[in-house]
């Protein structure tokens, strides 16, 4: 009996680390999202946090090792599998999935709420500035366009800020990837390497190596940064919150609202025209022939009423998406500090 209750309770953390993988890769995939929000649903974050913890100190403990690899390996094959699809959502029907993530993030709000109660000035304090920079990274995208061209140390960059949505609830690595313009950039990357190493079905093109080892040049840089990052931010993050835990829950609490102000859902991409610049190039009818629709300026546009009350429900699926998998989680992310 005790060897079954030991055997069911390893398949319980097998199953759980499996599904929040899965749900942390989907985060990273989604702008205002976070995938330690997700962790945290599902319970397992301090786990996790821990488990990082325990692996950078060379404490290799099975029980570490194990959800590590469960969690980051379903993860990785998430973000592979579906990395070319949510793009493409994202590009030909962006206000409905702005509505959609805006919902998502407003539902680990209470989530991170929980985590800084009881309540203090300092909490406060450190979520209204974090709310601020938020807001101010927003206003300095929007001014700037979709972002320049990557680079090694821009795409490393944006592996870091990715990875610091797997560390840190209600920060979303999408939405810093919007932010630096490389999200779309990315996200085809990708799915690159997955069409290079198992063909597109859709097509049915065959499998081209070739495709794939193109894509590394985008690809290799965020996962330095990834590693990097996860290395990086889940210790300053345990030390933060060891010394200074209301400062910094406050500030997550301040990030997770912020990030709802990027990702305002009425806008679009919006074809250049001829004699537009792009950076210092005026563009010519073969330039904007040959550019690829993620490359488009984005732009706000006036909803129409439909528009308004079907954004509206959407946020109210996205929020309730999150207390569902909340409730899957049993409800533990208030254990999560």
């Amino acid at each position: 009996m005790q060897y079954q209750v030991r055997v069911r309770g390893w398949l319980g953390f097998i199953v759980t680390g499996a599904l929040g993988g899965i749900l942390m890769g989907l985060a990273n995939l989604v702008p205002g999202v976070s995938g330690g929000t997700m962790l945290l649903a599902m319970g397992i974050y301090p786990d996790f946090i821990s488990a990082i913890a325990d692996v950078t100190a060379l404490r290799l403990k099975p029980r570490s090792m194990l959800l590590l690899g469960v969690v980051g390996g379903c993860a990785a094959l998430a973000i592979l599998l579906l990395a070319g699809g949510v793009k493409e959502l994202v590009i030909d029907h962006r206000w409905i999935m702005y509505s959609i993530f805006i919902g998502l993030t407003l539902g680990g709000v209470p989530l991170v709420w929980r985590l800084a109660r009881p309540l203090t000035p300092s909490v406060f304090a450190s979520a209204s500035v974090a709310f601020l920079l938020m807001v101010l990274m927003a206003v300095g995208s929007s001014r700037s366009g979709t972002g320049g061209e990557a680079n090694f140390f821009l795409l490393t960059l944006s592996g870091l800020a990715g990875a610091s949505a797997m560390i840190l609830p209600g920060v979303s690595g999408g939405y810093l990837l919007l932010l630096l313009g490389q999200y779309e950039t990315i996200l085809g990357a990708i799915d690159k390497v997955k069409v290079g190493l198992l063909g597109n079905s859709a097509t049915g093109s065959a499998p081209d190596f070739s495709v794939a080892v193109e894509a590394l040049s985008v690809v290799v840089p965020v996962g330095i940064g990834v590693v990097i990052g996860v290395v990086g931010v889940s210790n300053l993050l345990k030390w933060l919150l060891d010394r200074f835990n209301k400062v910094t829950m406050g500030a997550l609490l301040g990030l997770l609202l912020g990030a709802v102000v990027g990702i305002w859902p009425f806008q679009h991409g919006t074809r250049p025209e001829v004699g537009d610049t792009l950076g210092e190039k005026t563009l010519t009818v073969a330039d904007i022939e040959q550019m690829d629709p993620e490359k488009w300026p984005v732009t706000f546009f006036d909803p129409t009423a439909s528009q308004i009350i079907f954004a509206l429900l959407l946020i109210g699926g996205g929020l309730a998406a999150t207390f569902l998998i909340e409730r899957l989680g049993g409800g533990k992310a208030n254990q999560g500090k």
